[in-house]
């Protein structure tokens, strides 16, 4: 073909009414050719073909039209069976309008919902299938019987039990229901409560009576009301928050609910509805419908297990021969001719050297070096860890010649180009055998550290084309098969413990006391190691420690750390593998029993499943059972994995997992689809608007997205669709009227929706990676949860965050609010005024909040402000301005956009912008003390609410620490080394004493306040920037 566009990208993306000229081609050889509109829908369009054929000849010969599929070339160049016939054709997006007419093979049930999992996680079947790998079919044929278990346990559980799975309760911590019982004493709240299909009651409740008490007298008032002789039981009802998928139920008061929470203190009455047990008996029934009819398809194709063989096998223990390998050629190799190619490896587990580094002969470059030579490892095989990984490291070796001619030798200089790491072990504990080709990873041309990289991945590139590949061949060591021996056989290697004094017991107290626990001195390690008995029975807490001491490479050692079940558990997770990953994994015991503390670390898990060795692993069923049992658990796993689909050293394994949850929950793929498209369309509208920005005016673009908006493929995807950012909001009614872009480069969408009992706003991003926004606010998320339950709540209001793919996401619209900045400049003649205009803020939270309600909306103020300024010190939150601090009408101040954070602070001609550890300004403060100059006792109040939240985080510290490390793996540009992090251990004064800690902090303090007057210059100069733009 001559070079130039094929395909129909862009007619898929003007879609409206356009109608396309498309081919068809049916099972009796006839040919169609008739125009269809874009937004027609495949059920729709196979009538049309039904009933132009009738004019045809050989029509007598097709059978009922269900017994036919529609197939075609889909945009990736792959054949498509379209089995969902309610998608419209611009959603399938075919590269040319060509539809062939095929009989139906097969189960189609099974293969609809195959269909909807491969379009659903952006990866077909047929590209797991075409892997060839049978830890792949393994784990997929496991993972699936797996979550089809739990799915059908699920089905069959009560319907009261059922509802903790579907609508898991959203409660505050239990201290701050305690706090409130103090501060509330006596009050009573009123409680709009509606029955279905019938009045509406207000009744006053106790804001911390249970539920039931209140349902008891709900259905008091109707039979009042109704005169009604029947008698109904409060068990037999649910209240449900109007407007949303969450219920209020169980044996928490009332004051504990998020909703009721939030609703007490924005003086709101709570609107709930009472619902009948046999509502929610119905919807149980439907999703099980569905499920039930999988899996009976399922069980008649079920193929019977294949009986297993015995085999000779040799203990990996019994071989002291030093372990090596063939490094037999390259492939695709590019670059200098004038270098030479060397290949270095190395034995690590973790992060930790096994052995000697082993480099390769120099060979001269080419596309397919050779070097046919064997590499041989100081270690034994029979010290070999379970865990251990084969790294190798491709390079250049450049000569550089000096100008002048001295007697030393000329200096040689690596160039990295690729690296690749595998596991020495299959997933069976099989040490491997035989020949392997491995497609390598590019190396970064400026880093300088290690050649190696033993954390990366261990899975192939799958870009095979165009990178360079290595093959490499494992020996036959014996002439059967070398196993590791099994976890049970570890205890036969025991050894006796040693004698010991009181001053080594003092030691180690002070050791297992030490929260700094990441370096030891040599003597502290044999303390340890000597005292390891002592460890597991009185410090089980600092079991860890012990993994940290271990040496791997004795297996005589590694035999005697695994004698613990806890940290049998850690090894077969192969989580001790990275020192950071070690330490969260050991404090996943603590909430192993709770969703609500899972959910607030399930971002870091799922990054840790990228250090893990297999597939099948107990994180990923850990993930997957927990996912599969809490509904919300499940949204947010799957959205954390498929916005990571496009990277391509994880896409396999996530897409694994997607597509074992999906198999668990056949209920929630429609769900799923329906918000995938919407974010589909909400990106082509975004594309739109940019493209519209660049040729014509801001309001003929605004007016233009609207009419785009209005369009019926537009509406139908964009309307009664669950938020992303919340499972339980339905995102109903579109106000295309009401919506807009920004301002920013990436023209992020500003969307509304009219919900029956609320207005609910979502900003779509494309182009911006909110990864980085999406774990500052799990911080400040956390911050306030450690805070709330030690009896502090500084009123935090951590948004609503997602990111849903590459660089795109979704932001949570804080209704009621507005930046500092428009409030200054709307209460201001000028830019150059507006940002020392100290009565401003005051001002307008008296014009919102008048009477007796301006001291509440203070007080909100006060506290919020206190919890953002320890906040963004600790998290090190840069590029601070007025536009990015806003107000809710309340009081509430928070912070928005979080693109530099931990210390990277932004900079104009190498000068610092900000030279401030926090945001404590006049106007602030004018605030704080009600606009009274002498108001001190306002003011030192809220220094100690600042003090007391920073010791709470300090006390803390080691948490926020590993949760930042595990991080690393997400690949953000201000957090990929350990270097990164050390401006949290330095802000959280990791190692010094509360006593040190705090007197640091009221020295940052005490600077923030005193150098405020240089914020509010930052401030004036961005103000007057955004004005002249």
């Amino acid at each position: 073909m001559p070079p130039g566009v094929y395909g129909m990208q862009d007619v898929w993306e003007r879609e409206g009414r356009q109608q396309v000229n498309m081919e068809f081609l049916l099972p009796t050889g006839i040919y169609l050719n008739f125009p269809v509109a874009c937004s027609e829908t495949i059920s729709t369009i196979k009538k049309m073909v039904w009933m132009n054929a009738r004019n045809e000849p050989l029509f007598s010969a097709l059978s009922d039209p269900d017994a036919y599929v529609f197939t075609c070339i889909n945009m990736t160049a792959e054949r498509e069976e379209l089995e969902d016939e309610q998608r419209r054709m611009s959603d399938v997006r075919l590269f040319l309008p060509i539809l062939r007419l095929v009989a139906r093979e097969g189960d189609r049930v099974e293969k609809l919902i195959t269909t909807q999992i491969s379009l659903l996680i952006g990866k077909g079947h047929h590209e797991f299938e075409s892997q060839k790998n049978h830890e792949v079919n393994e784990f997929r044929t496991k993972m699936r019987t797996f979550c089809e278990e739990r799915a059908q346990v699920r089905q069959m559980l009560p319907w009261d039990k059922w509802m903790e799975y579907n609508f898991p309760c959203d409660l505050e911590p239990c201290s701050v229901v305690a706090q409130s019982r103090k501060l509330c004493s006596g009050k009573k709240i009123f409680v709009n409560v509606k029955f279905e299909g019938s009045e509406t009651f207000v009744l006053q409740q106790d804001p911390h009576d249970l539920p039931m008490v209140l349902k008891q007298n709900a259905l008091r008032k109707k039979s009042t009301v109704f005169r009604s002789a029947k008698q109904e039981k409060p068990e037999d009802y649910s209240l449900q928050i109007n407007g949303r998928w969450e219920f209020i139920y169980g044996k928490y008061p009332l004051c504990q609910f998020k909703y009721i929470f939030t609703c007490l203190h924005g003086g709101i009455t709570p609107h709930l509805t009472m619902v009948h047990h046999s509502v929610i008996i119905k919807y149980q029934e439907e999703q099980g419908g569905l499920s039930n009819q999988v899996s009976r398809s399922r069980a008649q194709s079920k193929p019977p297990p294949l009986p297993l063989k015995r085999q000779n096998t040799s203990s990996l223990w019994s071989i002291h021969e030093p372990f090596y390998i063939y490094l037999l050629q390259g492939s695709r190799v590019n670059a200098d001719e004038g270098m030479k190619l060397v290949v270095q490896a190395g034995l690590f587990h973790g992060s930790e050297l096994l052995c000697k580094v082993v480099i390769s002969n120099e060979v001269s470059v080419c596309s397919e070096p050779v070097w046919d030579q064997k590499l041989v490892f100081d270690i034994s095989v029979s010290d070999l860890p379970r865990m251990s990984r084969l790294c190798f490291a491709l390079y250049g070796v450049i000569e550089k010649t000096k100008k002048r001619p001295t007697k030393k030798k000329n200096k040689r200089a690596d160039c990295p180009l690729a690296w690749v790491n595998t596991m020495v072990f299959d997933y069976k504990d099989q040490l491997k055998t035989g020949e392997f080709s491995m497609s390598t990873w590019p190396s970064v041309p400026d880093d300088k550290g290690d050649l190696l990289n033993p954390m990366g991945t261990v899975e192939k590139n799958p870009n095979i084309d165009s990178t360079a590949g290595l093959l490499i061949r494992f020996p036959n060591i014996r002439p059967h098969p070398l196993y590791y021996p099994p976890i049970e056989k570890l205890n036969d290697l025991g050894m006796n413990g040693e004698k010991t004094t009181k001053e080594e017991h003092m030691k180690l107290r002070e050791i297992v006391d030490n929260k700094n626990y990441t370096e030891f001195f040599e003597d502290e390690k044999e303390l340890l190691w000597k005292l390891r008995e002592e460890v597991r029975q009185r410090y089980p807490e600092s079991l860890p420690k012990l993994l940290l001491i271990t040496k791997w490479n004795k297996h005589e050692d590694v035999a005697q750390t695994l004698k613990n079940p806890c940290l049998n558990w850690i090894f077969m997770r192969d989580l001790y593998s990275d020192l950071f990953i070690l330490r969260l994994a050991h404090q996943m015991r603590f909430f192993l029993n709770s969703d609500d503390e899972l959910f607030q670390y399930l971002l870091q898990l799922v990054q840790v499943l990228k250090y893990e060795s297999y597939l099948d692993c107990d994180l990923t069923c850990f993930l997957l059972e927990r996912a599969l049992a809490n509904k919300k658990i499940g949204h947010f796993l799957f959205w954390h994995l498929r916005s990571e689909m496009h990277v391509p050293s994880v896409s396999l394994r996530f897409g694994l997992i997607l597509e074992a949850y999906c198999r668990g929950s056949i209920f929630h793929i429609k769900s799923l689809i329906k918000q995938n498209e919407a974010l589909n369309k909400m990106k082509a509208l975004n594309d739109f608007v940019k493209s519209g920005s660049q040729k014509a005016t801001r309001i003929q673009t605004t007016e233009d997205m609207k009419v785009c908006i209005k369009q019926d493929t537009y509406m139908e995807a964009l309307s009664d669709v669950v938020s992303p950012l919340n499972p339980s909001i339905v995102l109903c009614e579109l106000c295309a009227d009401k919506c807009k872009f920004m301002d920013s480069k990436m023209k992020p969408l500003w969307l509304m929706y009219k919900n029956k009992y609320d207005n609910v706003g979502i900003i779509f991003k494309n182009g911006d990676d909110l990864r980085q926004d999406m774990l500052t606010l799990q911080m400040i998320q956390l911050m306030d949860v450690l805070w709330k339950t030690e009896g502090l709540d500084l009123r935090m209001l951590p948004y609503g965050c997602l990111s849903t793919g590459n660089k795109t996401g979704l932001i949570e619209v804080v209704k009621n609010s507005d930046t500092i900045a428009n409030i200054q400049r709307n209460n201001s003649n000028s830019a150059a005024t507006a940002a020392f205009n100290k009565d401003a803020l005051l001002n307008w939270l008296k014009s919102k909040n008048p009477g007796d309600k301006l001291d509440q909306a203070i007080e909100e103020f006060t506290l919020s402000c206190a919890g953002y300024c320890v906040a963004t010190y600790v998290l090190g939150i840069g590029d601070r301005h007025s536009d990015n601090i806003m107000i809710s009408e309340t009081g509430q101040l928070f912070h928005i956009d979080f693109g530099h954070f931990l210390g990277n602070f932004k900079s104009k001609f190498g000068i610092n912008r900000e030279r401030v550890p926090f945001i404590l300004t006049y106007d602030f403060v004018h605030v704080i003390q009600e606009g009274r100059t002498n108001n001190s006792e306002k003011f030192e109040r809220f220094r100690e609410c600042c003090e007391q939240a920073y010791r709470i985080l300090c006390r803390n510290g080691t948490l926020f620490v590993n949760l930042f490390a595990l991080m690393k793996a997400a690949g953000l540009p201000e957090l990929s080394s350990s270097k990164d992090i050390q401006y949290l251990k330095d802000s959280l004064a990791l190692g010094k004493s509360e006593e040190e800690a705090l007197k640091n902090f009221k020295v940052k303090f005490n600077e923030a306040l005193r150098e405020s007057w240089k914020t509010k210059v930052n401030w004036m100069m961005h103000t007057f920037a955004k004005d002249n733009r």
